[in-house]
């Protein structure tokens, strides 16, 4: 995900609050997971008063939709190599150094966790994950410009490919995910979109 945790923000009171806030919220999460969050506990960590962080953020859904907003926010950019298959691996790398950091990676369990049972954590989390994958597909719509993939492929879909089967391991089956099983997960998504699996024929 390419997400760096001490990346330095804007200064100011309230930037320095939020910062101290989100990271309180971060540790929290990666300790207890969401059902573990609590307000109080928050303020303490942060050294904030309670009733700043009952005032901006509401409750442990605030908390985690900013702090996913966040995480989005210091998304490193990427730039294009020229090569699909560079591409598309560097991204499963990425997901996977996310997956199996266990900070990043029990953050995103936290996430989806607080996702499945309420709608505004869901509504961020989508966000979240469309503007990473709005990123990477950047990439895969250049590929389809030089001709390396048929015109009309689903660039989205094509980096959901990749990084679905790093995710159904990690967070639904908990099986062990590893560099092997990137590249496989790269092969198959690039071998499907260069057969055309990924364009969309409806009309």
């Amino acid at each position: 995900m390419d997400v760096s945790p001490g990346t330095l923000r804007p200064g100011g009171r309230t930037a320095r609050v939020r910062e101290a806030v989100l990271e309180a919220t971060q540790n929290a999460l990666v300790e207890h997971g969401f059902h573990g969050l609590t307000m109080d506990q928050i303020a303490d960590r942060a050294g904030v008063g309670k009733t700043t962080v009952y005032r901006r953020w509401g409750g442990p859904i605030g908390l985690v939709t900013d702090l996913m907003t966040d995480l989005a926010d210091r998304s490193v950019a990427h730039t294009d190599t020229g090569d699909l298959e560079a591409d598309l691996l560097e991204n499963a790398t990425s997901v996977l150094d996310a997956l199996t950091d266990p900070r990043l990676g029990a953050t995103f369990q936290a996430m989806i966790a607080a996702a499945t049972c309420d709608s505004a954590a869901a509504a961020a989390l989508h966000e979240f994950y469309a503007r990473r994958i709005g990123e990477w597909a950047r990439r895969v719509d250049l590929a389809v410009r030089r001709g390396e993939l048929p015109a009309g492929t689903d660039s989205a879909d094509v980096i959901r490919a990749v990084s679905a089967p790093l995710y159904y391991r990690a967070v639904v089956s908990r099986e062990p995910i590893d560099a092997h099983v990137a590249a496989r997960a790269v092969t198959m998504a690039l071998t499907a979109a260069r057969a055309g699996a990924f364009v969309d024929n409806r009309g």
